[in-house]
């Protein structure tokens, strides 16, 4: 066996006793590694969210607005031949001063933006009834999404027009049939509903047009994908 060095040995004592040390183990406290954790998760939504909110728009127009089959419903297609050409959603140079994931609707081009990134918006086609215009303008927020929405006519709408109505008072099931369509976003304005919605719609003719009847409506496939990108809290805009 080799002689060691006093100053070998005395290193070897060392690391020997040290490796018979017990390490220390620092405490960990559960609330502040779940605050950690819940931090992390809700990042991690935030970034995926952003990547649905601004994906690409298909050019493919045909399956854009083809038939499908959503929450056990049956969403009729419309043939690209037949559509007006500005009514099919695409991405447009928009220049503001909103932040990217703001809505801001034009009721007089019948447009609603979805502001994205680099001075770019997507555009939508939007039916806009006397509801809509009532509205007092301004800013709200998207405090609320729904698929398939239940539909209630407010107190105004039956004193207005109970013929119409007034059958309708305790509501109309989610469905293709209900005047919602396949999604709702509901605007809430100062803590307040403002009883102002952009939905789908049941009459894919009224889009585009001054409507008699409903607040901002789309068609089917177009709020699916709008509803998709919206997240909670977002600010929209109606001009």
């Amino acid at each position: 066996m080799p002689n060691l060095s006093s100053a070998t040995l005395l290193a070897l004592s060392l690391f020997a006793f040290a490796a018979c040390v017990p390490v220390e183990q620092v405490p960990v406290d559960p609330v502040a590694a779940a605050a950690a954790a819940e931090a992390k998760a809700e990042a991690e939504r935030v970034e995926a969210q952003k990547r649905i909110a601004f994906a690409p728009v298909s050019g493919d127009v045909a399956a854009m607005y083809a038939a499908r089959e959503d929450g056990g419903q049956i969403i009729a297609g419309i043939d690209p031949a037949k559509m007006n050409p500005d009514h099919v959603r695409r991405v447009v140079e928009f220049q503001t001063s909103e932040v990217p994931g703001t809505i801001i609707v034009d009721q007089g081009a019948r447009a609603l933006y979805f502001v994205m990134p680099e001075g770019k918006a997507l555009r939508y086609a939007v039916g806009v009834g006397p509801d809509a215009m009532r509205f007092d303008g301004g800013d709200a927020v998207i405090d609320r999404k729904q698929a398939w929405p239940r539909w209630i006519p407010t107190a105004d709408m039956v004193k207005r027009n109970p013929g119409r109505y007034l059958q309708y008072k305790d509501g109309v099931p989610g469905g293709i049939s209900n005047p919602l369509g396949a999604r709702a976003l509901y605007m809430q304005k100062d803590g307040r509903d403002t009883y102002y919605r952009v939905h789908g719609t049941n009459d894919p003719t009224s889009v585009g047009r001054a409507v008699s009847a409903g607040c901002i409506r789309m068609l089917n496939q177009d709020v699916i994908d709008l509803h998709a990108r919206v997240t909670i809290g977002a600010k929209i805009v109606v001009r």
